[in-house]
């Protein structure tokens, strides 16, 4: 534990700082698009376009975080049920799985925290609710349903694009695009999470914890059922890192590749990595 915290405490917090970011980056967006007093509310009636220019926000957020440079090291996992998927799968080691998660809870809160100090009079706004993820009109079990269908299929996207060697430079890219098309499609029927330490850093906030449940468990449920499925077909020595963009210079803790080398050694390392 000791050694985890001293050589891997930079990469716990990007961890921390990359959920931090897209908290902020919810509340904001959420607040500009879903605040009555907002001149973008005003302008923008239909909730569907609203729901959509949310997506496309989040989804923009969620690119820059991975290819971050920050994001580039750490995996930018930035969701406990991406960490302990790749936890079972062997590519995160123990002691690094809890202090990523650890992390990832603790970024969350600061990240809705920092808003709630500075605009708390916006965030509080029932429209925004602390950017709440909760059950929509159709109930508990259909928000739990979609969130293990929607988890479930973006791990099984990470798992085939990032151990496909033509296209895991655009593991990211292929996320980002899920995260904005739930949020439009999704969003109604579960807040659309799939992200335990997402929805708990609002929650506490919120005082909403009767449907945390919903959030910790079916994410972290669909996630490990696709990294079943996908050993189970492809097996497990095809999955390289748990990293979500692994052609760069960064170190990296899982998979033990040291980073800061030259381009040329560097692109053969990774190729022969994916093949």
């Amino acid at each position: 534990m000791i050694n985890a915290l001293r050589q891997h405490w930079p990469e716990y917090l990007m961890e921390a700082a990359g959920l931090g970011i897209f908290m902020i980056s919810a509340c904001v967006f959420t607040i500009l698009l879903e605040h009555p007093g907002s001149p973008v509310r005003m302008a923008i009636n239909d909730p569907f376009v609203r729901r959509f220019l949310i997506g496309v926000a989040m989804g923009l957020t969620a690119i820059a975080i991975i290819y971050s440079p920050w994001g580039k090291q750490s995996g930018a996992h930035i969701n406990p049920s991406v960490t302990l998927t790749f936890l079972r799968l062997g590519k995160v080691k123990s002691w690094d799985a809890v202090f990523y998660i650890i992390a990832q809870f603790t970024g969350a809160l600061i990240g809705v925290t920092l808003v709630v100090a500075l605009v708390r009079h916006l965030i509080t706004h029932p429209s925004v609710n602390f950017v709440d993820t909760l059950p929509g009109s159709r109930g508990t079990i259909v928000a739990f349903i979609a969130e293990l269908a929607i988890s479930f299929i973006l791990m099984m996207v990470i798992l085939i694009v990032s151990n496909t060697n033509k296209i895991a430079r655009y593991t990211g890219i292929f996320a980002g695009i899920l995260v904005a098309t739930y949020i439009t499609l999704e969003a109604p029927l579960s807040g659309m999470s799939m992200n335990p330490a997402r929805t708990f850093g609002s929650a506490i906030p919120a005082h909403h914890l009767m449907y945390l449940w919903v959030y910790f468990t079916a994410p972290v449920l669909g996630m490990l059922l696709a990294s079943e499925v996908y050993i189970r077909v492809m097996g497990l020595s095809s999955i390289s890192c748990a990293k979500l963009h692994h052609q760069n210079d960064k170190r990296c803790i899982h998979c033990g590749y040291p980073g800061a080398i030259k381009s040329a050694e560097f692109n053969a390392t990774i190729h022969k990595a994916y093949v």
